[in-house]
């Protein structure tokens, strides 16, 4: 909120903020934290923004995840709370039509980040991801940042409530 108070205009709004707890989300204090990063950060960032979104009948992005539509056994905060982000993206892109403001997500498959250090350590799943996605590869950042800057952009002006899978056809198969 104190953030959003000192800066006069935005256009574009992306919510990128996540973490995951490997082998630590039935903990109950650890998937209270996931959830309070995940979604709870998604909701207080969309409030305190969301006069200047209107302001400029921008666009707001969030980041969901493959883990949005199906299970892990291994993170499952971190699911529950990216499957509740892509539900928020189509309650606040409904909410905020009226206002010409567009609320969509872009729900990445593996990507080469920090917090997927831990699976990518690990040369089974590594090597599970690598043949189940059709691309052959795992993803890197700058393929999440094509679709997001695709849906900020006025090419999207007929999008919203949307939730854009990148995975390299990981959840195709």
């Amino acid at each position: 909120r104190r953030m959003a108070e000192g800066i006069p205009a935005l256009d574009v709004l992306v919510n990128c903020a996540g973490i995951a707890r490997r082998d630590e989300e039935y903990d109950p204090a650890v998937f209270a934290r996931v959830l309070d990063v995940n979604l709870h950060g998604l909701l207080h960032l969309a409030n305190a923004f969301k006069t200047h979104l209107v302001a400029s009948r921008g666009a707001m992005i969030n980041i969901a995840s493959m883990y949005s539509t199906y299970g892990s056994p291994r993170v499952p905060a971190y699911g529950a709370s990216k499957a509740a982000v892509a539900q928020m993206t189509k309650s606040l892109a409904l909410a905020w039509a009226e206002h010409g403001v567009r609320v969509n997500a872009v729900a990445p498959g593996f990507i080469v980040t920090e917090q997927s250090a831990r699976g990518r350590a690990d040369p089974t799943h590594y090597q599970r991801v690598l043949d189940r996605t059709p691309a052959g590869r795992w993803g890197q950042p700058a393929d999440i940042a094509g679709p997001v800057l695709f849906l900020a952009s006025p090419a999207a002006a007929f999008i919203t409530g949307a939730v854009l899978p990148v995975d390299g056809g990981y959840t195709a198969v």
